[in-house]
């Protein structure tokens, strides 16, 4: 049977599918659950999967989504990417965890704080930066303000 050979019934696991579609400190974890739904024509599996394109704060995640979607035949709109910030008050939180360092703290410090403070917020934008995250973080932290 091939990956997208149509599927009336629902994936076995279809309980851990749904809590991996709602674990938002994981985008790796999403992304494998909407590939896994992928291979699943059914309402359940539909229904997770437009939930995803909707509602994913990850932009990659939400495309996935909706290509799965396409491959099984459901017309649905491509997610638009915003500009905006992807969790609202990233500065504001970001500002708050380098001032909580000590003065003269490095890069590696304030980053590894972030993912211990904030996983969400660091799962979240790994996913949405890919390669250039830490790029894109460290040029946040060096315009942050210090104490």
């Amino acid at each position: 049977m091939s990956n997208y050979e149509e599927r009336t019934d629902v994936p076995a696991n279809l309980n851990e599918l749904k809590k991996s579609i709602n674990r938002m400190s994981n985008w790796r974890e999403r992304m494998d659950a909407v590939e896994e739904l992928g291979k699943w024509k059914s309402r359940e599996t539909i229904e997770l999967l437009k939930y995803c394109v909707a509602g994913d704060p990850v932009y990659p995640v939400k495309e996935a989504a909706y290509r799965q979607l396409q491959t099984l035949g459901e017309k649905v709109a491509m997610p638009e990417r915003k500009d905006q910030e992807v969790i609202p008050g990233t500065e504001k939180i970001l500002v708050r965890i380098k001032k909580s360092l000590p003065k003269g703290h490095s890069y590696e410090d304030f980053k590894e704080k972030v993912k211990k403070m904030r996983l969400d917020l660091y799962d979240t934008y790994e996913g949405e930066k890919g390669a250039g995250f830490d790029k894109w973080l460290e040029e946040v932290w060096s315009t942050l303000p210090a104490k």
